[in-house]
């Protein structure tokens, strides 16, 4: 079930590092991140994710960076009326106090 779907850029991990448009969908499991035809979908789940931070804000733009379990870190940036950093936190957050409920019960 998505809880909000649209457009992201994230930074390619190559030497260039350019910016890259990927649809994005953001579910209470994970971002969903959808390339062009024919390309696996990307799921980064919330198990595996430890923080989102907030990198700056400049010009039109919020950058952020997700920080995976594994120390991985994957930059992204948009829109600062889109608030996608602010969700995906929410999301996590929501995410990870479901899991430590589950835990306290069994």
């Amino acid at each position: 079930k998505a809880v909000k779907e649209g457009m992201l850029e994230k930074r390619s991990d190559g030497l260039l590092q350019l910016w890259k448009k990927k649809r994005c969908i953001l579910t209470e499991e994970g971002l969903l991140l959808i390339p062009p035809p024919a390309a696996k979908i990307k799921e980064l789940h919330f198990s595996n994710m430890k923080t989102v931070d907030c990198v700056e804000r400049k010009g039109k733009y919020v950058y952020f960076t997700v920080v995976m379990a594994e120390g991985k870190e994957i930059d992204f940036r948009c829109a600062q009326e889109q608030g996608w950093n602010a969700a995906i936190t929410l999301q996590m957050v929501q995410y990870k106090n479901r899991q430590a409920i589950l835990a306290v019960r069994s």
